[in-house]
C-alpha cells in the first residue's frame, strides 16, 4: 500500500456475502493476478504496484502506459473538484465508458489503459481490436453498456471468480462499510486524462507539455488526492501497466545476439529471462489456488472440531472479537 503524505452511489455497493465476480476483492494489491489476466489474453503488459510517488519507484519500469489507483470510496468521490474539467464530449480517440455495473471498475481501470495508449508495445488482440472500433462512436454510456455486453470480456472477467457450492444473497453496503474504487490516469495525444467510470465523463488535468514526462504531471495529483483523506488512512493502491519484461528482454537479446563483445550482459539477460519465467509460474499457481474452492475442507474441518467439542468455544472468542473490533470501528468514527 502507498504511504498516503449522477447519484451518490457507492460502487460495487454489493460487499457482504457475495460471490466475488473478479477483481474488485481480489486485485486490491494482487499485482500477480493483474499480470495474469493480461498474459492470459497475450496481451504483453505487465502490473507493478509502486509503493512511493518518488521518481525513483518509476526509473526501473519505464515505458509506463498508464496507472491504475485503487483507493477507500467517500461520497466526495462522486464529484471532481472542478466540474468544469468534465469533459462531457470527450475526444473522438479517447476511449471512455460508464460504469453501468457493479464490481466491474478493476476491469474497466484496465481497458482503459489498454484502449487509450498507441505504444507498439501494447498491440491489442483481435476481441480488442473489433470492440474498440465498433464503439468508436458510441458515447460514454453506450460503451458502458457494450462494455458489459461482450461476452468475451466478461468471460474473462468471471474466470477469476472464486469457485463456490453455495450463491449468497446479495446485501447492499452501508455507511460502516468499506466500499473501494478503482480509476485510471492515462496520456493521450498530449494531455492527461483521469478516467472514473463513475464520472459523467474523462477529467482533463491539463496539457503534457512537449518533452515532459507525463508521470511527473500525474505524481502531484494523486499525492493531492490522498491528502484529502485522514492522516491515519492508508488504504491506497498505485499501479504502474508497463511494457512486458519478457517481451523486452527478447528485444534486447536479439539485437545482441549478432554482436561481438556482448556476451557477459547475454549471459545476464538469460539469467533474468530464467526468472521472469519463474515469475510467471508463480502467477498461475496463486491464480489456481486462490480460484480453488475451500468450502468441502473448512466444512469438514468444522465438523471434526464440533466431534471434540473444540467448536464452541473457537466461536464465541472470534464473536467477542468481533463485536470489540467493531466496537472499536464506531469509536474511531464518532471521534472523526
Amino acid at each position: 500500500m502507498l504511504d498516503p503524505g449522477p447519484e451518490n452511489k457507492a460502487p460495487n455497493a454489493v460487499v457482504n456475502g457475495q460471490r466475488e465476480v473478479v477483481l474488485e476483492k481480489v486485485l486490491k494489491s494482487r499485482t500477480h493476478t493483474f499480470n495474469y489476466y493480461k498474459i492470459h489474453k497475450t496481451v504483453r503488459l505487465e502490473v507493478e504496484e509502486i509503493w512511493s510517488l518518488d521518481d525513483d519507484a518509476f526509473v526501473n519500469l519505464k515505458p509506463v502506459h498508464g496507472l491504475i489507483f485503487l483507493f477507500k470510496w467517500q461520497k466526495l468521490e462522486t464529484q471532481p473538484e472542478t466540474t468544469s474539467s468534465v469533459l462531457k464530449n470527450p475526444p473522438p480517440s479517447l476511449f471512455f465508458a460508464k460504469q453501468v455495473i457493479n464490481n466491474a471498475c478493476a476491469t474497466q481501470a484496465v481497458l482503459s489503459v489498454l484502449l487509450n495508449t498507441s505504444s507498439e508495445d501494447l498491440k491489442l488482440g483481435s476481441t480488442l481490436s473489433e470492440f474498440k472500433e465498433f464503439t468508436a462512436a458510441f458515447d460514454p454510456n453506450l460503451k458502458g453498456l457494450a462494455l458489459s455486453n461482450c461476452d468475451t470480456i466478461r468471460n474473462v472477467h468471471n474466470s477469476f471468480a472464486r469457485q463456490t457450492l453455495f450463491e449468497f444473497d446479495q446485501s447492499a453496503a452501508t455507511k460502516d462499510d468499506d466500499v473501494f474504487h478503482f480509476i485510471s490516469y492515462v496520456p493521450h495525444e498530449g494531455r492527461l486524462y483521469e478516467l472514473d467510470g463513475l464520472q459523467e465523463g474523462p477529467i482533463d488535468l491539463g496539457e503534457i507539455a512537449e518533452g515532459q514526462d507525463w508521470l511527473g504531471k500525474v505524481q502531484p495529483i494523486i499525492q493531492q488526492r490522498m491528502l484529502k483523506y485522514s492522516s491515519g488512512e492508508i488504504h491506497f493502491n498505485l499501479m504502474a501497466l508497463v511494457s512486458d519484461k519478457k517481451m523486452m528482454l527478447e528485444k534486447e537479446m536479439k539485437v545482441l545476439e549478432s554482436v561481438a563483445g556482448t556476451e557477459s550482459r547475454m549471459a545476464e539477460l538469460r539469467q533474468l529471462m530464467i526468472e521472469e519465467e519463474s515469475k510467471r509460474a508463480r502467477w498461475r499457481q496463486e491464480n489456481i489456488r486462490r480460484k480453488h474452492n475451500y468450502l468441502p475442507l473448512i466444512v469438514n474441518m468444522l465438523q471434526m472440531l464440533a466431534k471434540e467439542d473444540k467448536l464452541l468455544p473457537i466461536y464465541n472468542a472470534a464473536k467477542k472479537k468481533a463485536i470489540d473490533a467493531q466496537k472499536f470501528k464506531q469509536s474511531k468514527g464518532k471521534a472523526a
